[in-house]
């Protein structure tokens, strides 16, 4: 079994990335998505691209999902794996989308009594990160399928926590996403403010790195911000998605996330400026315009 191929859906940032670690630790790996060039670096890579789900879905010890949404996760599992598949598969699919947990937990209800063996396993990091080997798995669901493919996990990620059940891995991912596109914004516009003081951006993010203010992201978008490099690791559009996400869950708790609707307002405004392909780091961008003197 362990000989068998893990499966990947969705072959973008994260999609690649987890393919090369997989392969890189002796793993082979099938992969499909709807892009034929992403097809094609799969197999550049070393990997084998299929032309459909179906074509994997049999053959894989496991399934990892990596497409953009819930919407699109639904779509894979009940349209295209389940028919390929039949009922009764026993087969793991580790969900690595970042998702709305509620619809996450309710797709795995309807699919788990057919024979989906379903995980929640959203991930903390960029893909730069995740390719250096700093990706946070954090899994929701049963801790014994989890067991299973522990292997997978160690080529994957640095570290791993299992939070409960399905559902609360996309519940924890967004709120540690909530934290650190707070902490984003908060060195976006800290460059800014140090740069029309008239300090050295570069310069001071050293400082900043330094200081009492040190967070993570001074180390992962301080010197794109700084550089201009908006090449992506995480584009804005998935950010907003991700916001979006965050302030549904919110408001179904009753919590009003003032910060939030600020950095969701600039994803947007990025978003109409034509940069939401680019690197999540372009909201730097944003708030140099709305700083701009008329």
């Amino acid at each position: 079994m362990k000989n068998s191929p893990v499966a990947i859906v969705g072959l973008g940032l994260m999609g690649e990335v987890y393919a090369k670690r997989l392969l890189d630790a002796g793993i082979p790996v099938v992969g499909f998505d709807i892009d034929p060039a992403r097809r094609a670096r799969l197999n550049e890579i070393g990997g084998r691209a299929v032309n459909s789900i179906a074509e994997l879905a049999a053959p894989a010890r496991c399934i990892i999902i990596a497409v953009f949404n819930t919407d699109q996760v639904a779509d894979v599992i009940e349209n295209h794996l389940l028919p390929a598949l039949g009922d009764g598969s026993n087969k793991i699919v580790l969900c690595m989308s970042t998702c709305d947990p509620d619809q996450v937990a309710a797709l795995a209800a309807r699919v788990m009594p057919r024979g989906i063996r379903y995980l929640d396993v959203p991930v903390s990091g960029t893909s730069e990160q995740v390719r250096r080997g700093n990706g946070v798995a954090l899994i929701g669901g049963d801790s014994a399928i989890a067991g299973e493919v522990t292997d997978v996990f160690d080529a994957l990620f640095a570290r791993r926590f299992h939070v409960g059940k399905i559902g609360d891995g996309a519940r924890a991912k967004l709120a540690v996403n909530l934290i650190l596109g707070l902490n984003r914004l908060a060195l976006a516009e800290g460059l800014v403010f140090a740069e029309r003081l008239g300090l050295d951006p570069a310069a001071f993010l050293e400082v900043a790195r330094g200081s009492a203010s040190y967070s993570q992201v001074m180390e992962t978008k301080g010197p794109k911000m700084v550089s201009g490099d908006f090449s992506p690791e995480g584009r804005a559009k998935q950010t907003l998605k991700d916001v979006q996400l965050m302030l549904g869950q919110a408001a179904g708790v009753g919590q009003k996330l003032a910060m939030l609707e600020v950095h969701a307002a600039v994803l947007e405004a990025c978003v109409r400026a034509g940069e939401a392909d680019l690197d999540n780091s372009v909201i730097i961008e944003e708030v140099r315009r709305r700083g701009a003197k008329p």
